[in-house]
């Protein structure tokens, strides 16, 4: 018997994946019912997941590919984030999003490469417009704190060599109807996701030369030999090799210990629009918003199969056992409706249909959990936060590095520093909190 993995917990999201409710139901993958063997495995079947088990149809054809995820596809983290694949540097951390020019000018890089790929996917797959919709994001700032932030980082961009487009208070009352804004800079090279309509679109799309479990999480895994036995609740699953592809946990199988910090984030979105809230409303169908100070509100609007709706996320917790409750999501969604009503006045008869929260992991230092962490098993998680494009990459490049393909991708990320300690219970969580209460103090006029 060798070294054998035992998951702490599963994965618990509270709320509805309100971007997987409002699309029509997906046909079911099955649940793994008895034994198989895999020359891949893929636990996890999320943006980092799936990205890896593409990737390795067109490393590896021929061999067989096998993805487990413990819910449904879409379900999970990849149906709760807000859908911005941002392409340039986008360091939540950061009071300015930005670092050294040398590193954003390898972030911009690998980002571009992820969202390359989401359009590949759209493009092979044939996925509606709005599942990877290239029309750019706007920075929103409300104080002149928040229009200096936009000033600093036009400036940066500049220095980048980045385009980019200021908007004024009309500006911004002409794309998103509210007259909330006083100041925006319009990115054009973000792309804007309905990401689980892109993420069971790639799933579908995967499972002509892929096999698909749903509902089937990894309950522990073990080195026999020379494969890995990996054992489910409905059979187990023998793989000379795994991506462990699940974010946050893989601490829960002993990874990482004490490097990872579990975060929340809350959102709500709206009920659709009728023709008259429409007409009073204006503006465009489609746009979205990250705030000028990284704790502000990030808004969508949207427009497509769930119909026109509003999307606003905003408050933080530090959660190191992977749950909250409930109750916090709904007392955390008056601070959405209060940020919804002081946007759209107009708008006071929109009720919010669906409040959610969803899982991030950051590290400290704002690196990944990546790299071949024992024989035969490649870690792709850690996103710091930007799930859908570092997702992706993570996903991309464990895959090359587990076929022995070294690309650039591969050796940015191996040269990345491993995520940093953290201090022991319960100086993190109260450390962690009293900083997010206290950005979030003083980005409060932009939540």
């Amino acid at each position: 018997m060798g070294i054998r993995r035992e998951a702490l917990r599963l994965p618990r999201d509270p709320g509805p994946a309100a971007w997987n409710e409002i699309l029509n139901p997906a046909p079911p993958h099955p649940a793994l019912d008895g034994d198989i063997t895999t020359d891949w495995l893929v636990i996890g079947g999320g943006f980092a997941g799936l990205s890896a088990a593409r990737r390795l149809t067109q490393l590896r054809n021929g061999d067989t590919i096998t993805v487990i995820d413990a819910r449904r596809i879409g379900h999970g983290p990849a149906g709760r984030n807000s859908g911005f694949m941002i392409d340039l540097p986008h360091d939540l951390s950061s009071d300015q999003y930005t670092s050294s020019l040398e590193r954003d000018h390898w972030q911009i890089r690998l980002n571009r490469q992820a969202i390359g790929f989401a359009r590949e996917v759209a493009e092979d797959y044939d996925l509606p417009p709005e599942a990877v919709d290239p029309c750019g994001r706007i920075n929103g700032a409300v104080t002149k704190s928040g229009m200096d932030h936009n000033i600093s980082y036009a400036s940066h961009l500049e220095r980048l060599g980045e385009p980019f487009e200021t908007l004024d208070a009309k500006a911004m009352h002409d794309v998103t109807g509210s007259r909330f804004y006083r100041h925006g800079l319009f990115m054009p090279g973000c792309v804007l996701l309905q990401p689980a309509l892109y993420i069971r679109g790639l799933a579908a799309g995967l499972s002509e030369t892929v096999d698909i479990y749903e509902n089937t999480p990894a309950l522990s895994f073990e080195h026999m030999g020379q494969d890995w036995c990996v054992t489910t609740p409905g059979g187990r699953i023998t793989t000379p090799r795994i991506i462990l592809a699940v974010n946050g946990h893989a601490e829960s199988f002993g990874y990482f210990r004490r490097r990872l910090m579990h975060v929340f984030t809350y959102a709500s979105m709206t009920e659709p629009l009728n023709d008259a809230q429409l007409k009073r409303l204006g503006g465009q169908p489609r746009w979205g918003i990250t705030p000028s100070d990284p704790m502000g509100s990030t808004v969508r609007r949207i427009s497509g199969i769930g119909g026109d709706r509003i999307v606003i996320r905003n408050r933080w917790s530090f959660n190191p056992t992977m749950e909250v409750s409930e109750a916090r999501v709904e007392r955390y969604g008056r601070d959405q409706d209060k940020g919804f009503a002081r946007r759209f006045p107009e708008l006071d008869d929109v009720k919010m249909a669906y409040r959610w929260g969803g899982r991030l992991c950051l590290s400290r230092n704002s690196t990944p959990a990546f790299g071949e962490i024992e024989d035969g098993v490649f870690s792709a998680c850690c996103q710091n936060g930007l799930g859908t494009a570092k997702g992706t990459l993570a996903g991309i490049a464990a895959a090359e590095l587990a076929s022995r393909s070294n690309s650039p991708v591969v050796e940015e990320m191996l040269n990345a520093s491993p995520p940093q300690l953290l201090p022991p219970e319960p100086f993190a969580s109260l450390g962690a909190n009293m900083v997010i209460k206290w950005r979030e103090w003083k980005g409060r006029a932009e939540i």
